[in-house]
Order: C-alpha cells, then sequence, then structure tokens
C-alpha cells in the first residue's frame, strides 16, 4: 500500500468516526428544548459543511497523482483540523 493510500484511508476513518460523533450530536440535539435545539442545529449544520470540505479535499487527494498529492496534503490536513477542533467543541457545548 502507498503512503498516498495509507494517509487517505486513515483521514476516511477519523471523518467516518466525526460522522458518527455528528449523528450522536444530532440525537442530543433532538432532545433539547426548542430554543436550545435551534442552536445546536446551526453548529450541527456547520459540522456537517466541514465534513463536506474534508471531504471534497481528500477526493481530490485521491485523484491526484503519486507526485502532486503532497501537494494536496496540508490542504486536508487544515481541513481535518478543523472538522475534529469543532466536533470536539461542540460536544464540549451540549455537555454543559
Amino acid at each position: 500500500m502507498s503512503t498516498k493510500e495509507a494517509y487517505k484511508q486513515k483521514v476516511e476513518a477519523e471523518v467516518e468516526l466525526a460522522q458518527a460523533k455528528l449523528a450522536e450530536l444530532r440525537a442530543v440535539a433532538k432532545g433539547c428544548a426548542a430554543d436550545a435545539r435551534i442552536k445546536y442545529d446551526q453548529q450541527i449544520e456547520e459540522l456537517e459543511q466541514k465534513v463536506d470540505t474534508t471531504k471534497t479535499k481528500l477526493k481530490a487527494l485521491a485523484d491526484a497523482g503519486e507526485d502532486a498529492w503532497e501537494h494536496l496534503k496540508d490542504g486536508v490536513d487544515n481541513a481535518w483540523s478543523t472538522l475534529s477542533k469543532a466536533v470536539k467543541d461542540s460536544a464540549a457545548k451540549l455537555k454543559d
């Protein structure tokens, strides 16, 4: 397995975990009062956009040749970092 493929699989697994956490957050938000639910729904929508951004960058990386993928790796890393932090922050806010 190439380094590119291993990296891609690692990030895909991390995105799947983030999506599972997002589904968990959706379930918690459904049990909230209407005003709180609106706030959480907005956070969840932002997280979904970050998931989509990460997936888009990951697809570009997957489509890139062996020589070019290293240049795209930073963008994927940044998107993943942003998504991961946002999921953690949202989970912490829901617990409060």
